[in-house]
């Protein structure tokens, strides 16, 4: 049965809710949080029996800024940040406390924060989005490939952005409510069944420029959202084990990110000589 707060294009054929049992699945976020501890502690380990001059690694060329998921906020991606600026990655935050507003907003304030990091820099950023943060960094990788040098999703449902459990939908059903009784910054009714939902969801599929790395990480156990809106065909798909929630902790899908994230760099840097050279623009 479908509901009336979101719009109907925004859950397109061939995608379905995840069923009301599925969110069961979401408890295996202690067994991911509780796998990244125990990698936490290996780590430090590691580290005290390691001579001072062997701990650094060589920092890497991006940096990298984390937007977290629906309901969320830069919080809920501490645990990956940490271990992401382990591994050489200049990390930063995206500045949302809560991404409970009108997308096109978080989208705004976004690309002014990655186009402060850019000029600090001097470099085009990578984004690692989880959920709907993922789809927000695909809408400023699209209007803005001079900011972006790749983005990494995190179960993030692009394809069919209303493909996720009643669970969510309730909640956005109370902000919406909530917004028409005056409370400001949440998501109105056109956030999610008017022009601004539109505009969102048609820049979701649009082809990702040339020169812009696009990795998806999805997992078939995913009780939250519909893996297959996760997984557009022109990204390169990552298959992981893992609940929704828990994709922002579990190391083995970190493990995936710093992967993704030293693949897309090399190849923005061999694009980069490329253009030197005037083989390709």
């Amino acid at each position: 049965m479908s509901n009336p707060t979101l719009a109907s294009f925004l859950l397109p054929e061939g995608f379905a809710r995840p069923a009301v049992v599925a969110v069961i699945r979401e408890g295996s976020v202690l067994t991911e949080a509780g796998r990244y501890a125990l990698r936490s502690a290996g780590d430090r380990r590691t580290r005290r029996s390691t001579p001072y001059t062997g701990r650094r690694r060589p920092r890497a060329a991006d940096p990298v800024v984390l937007v977290p998921g629906f309901m969320a906020g830069d919080a809920s991606l501490t645990l990956m940040a940490r271990h992401l600026r382990a591994q050489g990655f200049r990390t930063y935050r995206s500045h949302i406390r809560a991404n409970v507003g009108c997308t096109l907003d978080a989208a705004a304030q976004l690309e002014e924060r990655l186009e402060s990091i850019v000029i600090r820099r001097g470099s085009r950023v990578q984004l690692v989005g989880h959920s709907l943060g993922g789809m927000l960094a695909r809408g400023i990788a699209v209007r803005r490939p001079d900011l972006v040098s790749g983005i990494v999703t995190l179960g993030s449902p692009m394809l069919a952005p209303a493909a996720h459990h009643r669970v969510l939908t309730a909640s956005v059903d109370l902000l919406v409510r909530l917004s028409r009784a005056g409370v400001p910054g949440l998501m109105a009714a056109d956030c999610v069944a008017g022009g601004c939902a539109r505009q969102s969801f048609d820049e979701s599929q649009l082809p990702m420029p040339a020169g812009v790395g696009f990795t998806a990480v999805y997992s078939k156990r995913d009780g939250i959202v519909d893996w297959r809106a996760c997984v557009p065909a022109a990204a390169h798909g990552i298959e992981v084990t893992a609940s929704h929630v828990g994709m922002a902790v579990d190391p083995r899908v970190i493990d995936h990110v710093v992967t993704s994230l030293h693949r897309q760099a090399a190849a923005s840097v061999t694009s980069v000589v490329e253009v030197d050279r005037g083989v390709t623009a």
